[in-house]
């Protein structure tokens, strides 16, 4: 038995040594050697020297000088990979992709041909008339009680000024009790739909937006106010306005502007995503830098270019570029945006 026990023991420790140590330090050094920018996570630095992140994990551009990529489940956040798991017959995807296309969707026939719709939404907004019934904003919050809890709960801002309304409209709140006793304390979540739908009354045509202000010694600070244009009422309400006119034309959008990716992570965007966000980019770079429209776009189209590729060199997939590495070039090769 003894011997056994040893053979045993000596195979277990023979085990440990070449996979724990003998294999993890042969994969070290052939890494470290061979390729230390990829063993080391394909870090890149920017302009300082410094380093601004990896090519292969996705992060946010705001800016409107750089490539965004696709939309992220995951926050960008690199230690939370997902994908949003939502079903095609869910409203909340249904949501997210047409808050995406509310403010860049362009028609695409007609007198309008080319042009974006968002005017348009807000047009059709001000009217304050859905599918024949008035109080757009209370439909909204009636028919999808989850978004109007998503909007209270999203933003501190937003939870805190309907807190407020909830002080000044204790009548509504005790009828919200009244017709929900088993929410005797309501959040302002749980309010959601009664205050969208009191602020429809009172304000019709608008909804509420984040701003900045001047507050007291002409700090600037970020208020709620009711609006009537931007970009939160052709995000939100696109869907609506969409159902409101079935038969306009618009134009197709690259899929991967408005998808998500399994991971929430990719750092890739097709060529045709790129080049839909091209006169956006380009006509940025030329207002920043005072300079022809046409020059700075074929500038752009030749850094594209010059960083495009597709999987097994051409023989397989589509045309695709690194974002973090194309809003790098563009950096370099026009400076620091305003």
């Amino acid at each position: 038995m003894s011997k056994i026990i040893s053979k045993s023991f000596l195979l277990l420790l023979f085990a440990v040594v070449i996979c724990c140590v003998i294999f993890p330090l042969v994969l070290l050094v052939v890494g470290q050697v061979f390729f230390p920018f990829q063993a080391n996570g394909s870090i890149v630095n920017g302009p300082d020297g410094k380093p601004v992140g990896s090519l292969l994990i996705s992060q946010p551009f705001t800016k409107d000088e750089y490539f965004q990529p696709r939309p992220s489940a995951a926050g960008f956040n690199g230690t939370a990979s997902s994908s949003s798991a939502l079903a095609a017959s869910n409203y909340a995807l249904r949501n997210r992709v047409a808050s995406t296309l509310g403010p860049i969707v362009r028609y695409a026939d007609g007198a309008k041909a080319g042009q974006l719709v968002a005017h348009d939404i807000e047009s059709w907004f001000h009217q304050d008339i859905f599918q024949g019934a008035g109080h757009i904003v209370s439909q909204w919050a009636g028919n999808h009680p989850s978004l109007a809890q998503a909007w209270v709960s999203t933003d501190s801002l937003h939870t805190a000024y309907v807190a407020d309304w909830a002080k000044v409209h204790a009548d509504l709140v005790a009828k919200f009790v009244k017709d929900n006793p088993n929410t005797p304390q309501p959040a302002p979540t749980d309010l959601a739909t009664t205050f969208f739908q009191s602020f429809s009354n009172g304000n019709p045509g608008k909804f509420l937006s984040v701003m900045t202000d001047t507050g007291a010694n002409h700090k600037t600070v970020l208020v709620i106010k009711p609006v009537n244009t931007g970009s939160d009422i052709q995000s939100i309400f696109f869907d609506m306005w969409r159902q409101d006119h079935p038969n306009v034309n618009l134009q197709d959008i690259p899929g991967d502007l408005v998808t998500t990716s399994a991971s929430g992570l990719d750092p890739h965007i097709t060529m045709q995503n790129a080049n839909y966000q091209l006169d956006r980019v380009s006509s940025k770079w030329a207002a920043d830098l005072k300079r022809s429209p046409v020059e700075v776009r074929n500038e752009v189209e030749d850094i594209l270019e010059k960083n495009s590729f597709a999987p097994l060199a051409g023989l397989a997939g589509e045309k695709m570029v690194n974002v973090l590495q194309v809003n790098l070039d563009l950096r370099n090769h026009f400076g620091k945006p305003q």
